[in-house]
């Protein structure tokens, strides 16, 4: 059976209800995909749960006729936020992407001393942009109800500085432990995991120097070294796993 085709919808919705779709979900539905009136179709808010119903098109103005609630909501059971130093060309993208498919629940983009991406301005808002429409766009394709959330691009020092202590783990080659004995031996006291993603270049001395300094274990998945843009989602798989989480 295919699957329904599903839409990033954020405003109001409500069953029993026929709503106005937004332009762009519109212009995607009937334009894009060519659905034709009677089809069912999926919608969710980023909220939680999904809307299902039937496509009309009333006067050329396309609008869903909502009439059940599913309120599942796929994705692991913990919470992993990954703190990725800022990679370049389109690695980020393909990080975005993964990382919502992988269920990862927050992203945040750090600007490293090594990162090779320089953003700011006009440029940075745009890609700031850019990267969340990524993260809807994978949502609607691998069935998450509730978006991962992207926080602003900032330094490990601004990071630091909002976000209280937790389980910090940096991802290192040499590391102390394994990724799995570490997760093993906090199996049950664990709901919640940070990793720390270095750049291409790694990160600097003086950033790693941060990093523990704030509590951060090191750790070490295989004898691979990792690519920036393997590593959190090899990772976040791996601790999803281990933990259950799925």
């Amino acid at each position: 059976m295919m699957a329904l085709p599903r839409f990033f919808c954020p405003i109001p919705l409500q069953i029993n209800t026929i709503i106005t779709l937004p332009p762009e979900v519109a212009h995607h539905a009937g334009r894009s995909l060519r659905l034709k009136e009677g089809t069912r179709i999926i919608l969710f808010n980023g909220l939680g749960g999904e809307y299902h119903g039937t496509l009309l098109f009333n006067q050329g103005t396309a609008q869903a006729d909502l009439d059940f609630f599913d309120s599942q909501n796929r994705g692991i059971t913990g919470n992993i936020t990954l703190v990725q130093a800022l990679a370049s060309g389109d690695k980020m993208d393909w990080i975005i992407e993964k990382a919502v498919e992988m269920g990862v629940s927050h992203l945040i983009p750090i600007k490293a001393e090594r990162s090779v991406l320089q953003l700011s301005g006009t440029r940075l808002e745009k890609r700031q942009q850019h990267w969340q429409a990524i993260i809807q766009s994978a949502s609607e394709q691998s069935g998450r109800n509730i978006l991962m959330t992207l926080s602003p691009l900032q330094t490990l020092k601004q990071f630091f500085q909002s976000t209280e202590h937790a389980n910090y783990l940096l991802a290192d080659p040499e590391g102390d432990i394994s990724l799995t004995h570490y997760l093993n031996q906090h199996h049950n006291s664990l709901n919640n995991i940070y990793f720390f993603i270095g750049p291409e270049g790694g990160w600097s001395p003086k950033e790693t120097e941060e990093i523990v300094k704030h509590g951060a274990t090191r750790v070490r998945f295989g004898d691979s070294i990792l690519r920036t843009e393997t590593a959190g989602i090899a990772l976040s798989s791996a601790a999803a796993s281990v933990l259950n989480w799925r």
